[in-house]
């Protein structure tokens, strides 16, 4: 008897597509949860926008490395000790906290067409933003010539 496999209906094409690009696979995450990235392409350039909340300039590093590749740091120093608070004015402690703060470490496969020289990064409202310029496209190069047949 035959029994068709239930897969998602989810349509992945576009992931398949983008991981092949920016594949990630092979190489081992450093946190069990990681911020969002989202990649956008115009006729330029790529945009990555990595997303995590309350993140600050100082907390990043962003890098190509030996082989060519882009990596992505966040590195959030969290204090550990117990302080008191205020809210609205009166003196509270924490009797349960929640906010995690970890490091995060990311190397992405750029494509050929990225300019790796160009690439910039700016931090706002919690996104780190890279930006990823495209190489110019070279003229295509006309031959006029004669071959000689021997």
């Amino acid at each position: 008897m035959y029994y068709p496999v239930i897969r998602n209906n989810r349509n992945n094409w576009l992931d398949t597509a983008f991981n092949d690009f920016f594949d990630m696979d092979w190489t081992p995450r450093h946190v069990a949860t990681a911020p969002a990235v989202n990649v956008k392409e115009t006729e330029k350039a790529f945009t990555m926008e990595v997303a995590a909340p309350g993140l600050k300039k100082e907390f990043c590093k962003v890098n190509i490395n030996n082989e060519g590749n882009l990596v992505v740091k966040i590195e959030n120093k969290a204090e550990h000790e117990e302080k008191s608070c205020k809210d609205k004015g009166e003196q509270c402690h924490y009797i349960r906290r929640e906010f995690s703060y970890t490091n995060y470490e990311q190397t992405y496969i750029l494509p050929d067409e990225v300019n790796k020289e160009a690439i910039s990064a700016k931090v706002e409202d919690g996104i780190l933003s890279i930006e990823l310029p495209k190489l110019a496209p070279e003229p295509e190069k006309k031959m006029d010539r004669t071959i000689e047949i021997g």
